[in-house]
């Protein structure tokens, strides 16, 4: 069989959210620093599709290929840890703590970054020509992102902030089913066909991503943006990490555990009571 069952690959996020607890901070800053690299570059191909072929859909189907390379070489994205993690704290793994989990997430959330900006400073000076011209149809694209979804929220108010929080949920939702189906299948082909469908949905409903977000607003800054770090900070990266928090954890991991880690086994215990009996009277 090329796939798993639901209560084997469950198993494994556990498993996956233990050893990336474990991992040392160096290792967690530079496969965050990686996987923030691969993905900023993907964003790139993904706009520049969009440009040359003025649909979005193209931009959605190119997009994964940063996703499931990244994720095939071990690199870790924050959005994917906050769903893992703390499933080992609720299975009461040894040494297991918030604190613990906490620690991870920063790690992985700061290599996340550090990638994320160093891409978006050598995209603009290749967009730039070394900052000494405008950027072209795709750094315009990227301008017009950053104001869009930044000031176009705060125009808004509340209603803008929670609409991004919003958008980061139903990001997550799906950014961790991608995460997930690397666990699903035995093979390269078979991981990558899992992978690339739930970000492919992401990509194409233009939800919010933080770690995406970490690369395309300092960007568009770069290339010009009239926005601050503080209008970016308030009315996008915040309400993404928050909205993609709660996607993953509550939307994605838990349901999942909850149902193939807890439930299932259960169930399994309940029918081999069951069968005993007629297994005894079968023998007698």
């Amino acid at each position: 069989m090329s796939a798993l069952k639901p209560a084997e690959f469950v198993q494994t996020m556990i498993d996956v959210g233990e050893a990336k607890i474990r991992t040392s901070s160096r290792d967690l800053v530079l496969r965050g620093t990686m996987a923030g690299i691969i993905l900023s570059l993907a964003v790139v191909v993904a706009i520049t599709a969009i440009v040359q072929t003025g649909v979005g859909l193209v931009g959605a189907l190119v997009f994964p290929v940063g996703f499931c390379i990244l994720s095939l070489m071990g690199y870790d994205l924050l959005t994917g840890v906050f769903g893992l993690a703390p499933l080992a704290k609720f299975d009461k793994r040894s040494g297991i703590t918030w604190g613990r989990i906490l620690r991870c997430w920063g790690f992985i959330g700061l290599g996340n970054l550090i990638g994320s900006l160093i891409v978006a400073f050598l995209i603009a000076l290749v967009f730039t020509t070394n900052f000494s011209v405008e950027a072209g149809a795709v750094g315009q694209k990227f301008i017009g992102a950053t104001m869009a979804r930044t000031v176009g929220y705060a125009e808004h108010g509340m209603d803008g902030w929670i609409t991004v929080f919003v958008k980061g949920i139903l990001c997550n939702l799906m950014v961790c089913l991608g995460v997930i189906g690397n666990m699903t299948a035995r093979s390269v082909a078979g991981k990558i066909a899992a992978m690339w469908l739930p970000i492919f949905i992401f990509f194409s409903l233009v939800f919010e991503h933080a770690v995406v977000n970490m690369f395309l607003f300092p960007l568009g800054m770069l290339l010009g943006a009239d926005v601050g770090v503080a209008t970016w900070l308030n009315w996008n990266l915040i309400p993404t990490l928050l909205g993609n928090l709660v996607g993953g954890l509550l939307f994605t991991c838990i349901p999942l555990y909850l149902t193939h880690a807890k439930t299932a086994p259960a169930l399994s215990q309940e029918t081999e009571s069951d069968a005993a009996p007629a297994g005894k009277l079968a023998k007698s």
